[in-house]
């Protein structure tokens, strides 16, 4: 995303997180322009029921959070490391000043930002109106090609559980397990050692 040493000469720290740290949380104030040096964030919300739903989950270098920098509302979801990371926070102000002085850098933050509101009208669509196999697919498939950019048959070994693949789809874990194995059986999916590959 933003070269790294450009966000530090703009003021901007790193800082750790453990596993299950929450980077920011569901209500707060946007302050910061959030960057994955290293690890993997999860943006998600705790229903009433006490379900959790998962929006998305970040790697590096990917930043997360920024809607919030530009609308200066809430965050309308938590993030939370999912494993030890070293995300990079710059201040909202000098966020927001490094983009005006860096066109190019500004156009970078608006082309991933189309594609997550791509993502999510994709899903959306997918989770109210298709059959498993295809969500499955389809999710496995924008992370492939828009995420790693890989193109190769079964190139893209699947970082996600099967609870994981369930939450960002609407379904169950049970109905997850049995849908790999179909997508399998048609060559649809490969798995080895209870991985898959896509």
């Amino acid at each position: 995303m933003i070269p790294s040493d450009l966000l530090l000469k703009n003021g901007a720290i790193i800082k750790s997180f453990s596993k299950n740290d929450f980077v920011f949380k569901e209500g707060q104030k946007a302050n910061y322009y959030f960057q994955i040096v290293s690890g993997e964030v999860k943006m998600n919300n705790i229903l009433e029921s006490g379900k959790e739903f998962i929006q998305s989950f970040f790697k590096p270098p990917q930043s997360f959070g920024e809607p919030p920098l530009f609308t200066d509302i809430d965050y309308p979801a938590n993030a939370i490391a999912t494993t030890k990371s070293e995300i990079i926070l710059l201040k909202k102000a000098s966020f927001i000043k490094l983009l005006k002085s860096q066109p190019e850098i500004h156009l970078k933050i608006t082309t991933a930002l189309a594609h997550r509101l791509y993502y999510k009208s994709i899903m959306a669509t997918e989770i109210s109106y298709q059959e498993p196999e295809h969500r499955v697919l389809r999710l496995l498939d924008y992370l492939k090609y828009n995420i790693y950019n890989l193109n190769e048959p079964f190139s893209f070994k699947v970082g996600l559980t099967r609870q994981e693949i369930a939450d960002l789809t609407g379904l169950r874990v049970e109905t997850v397990i049995r849908t790999t194995r179909n997508l399998q059986k048609k060559n649809e999916l490969k798995i080895k050692n209870r991985k898959l590959y896509r």
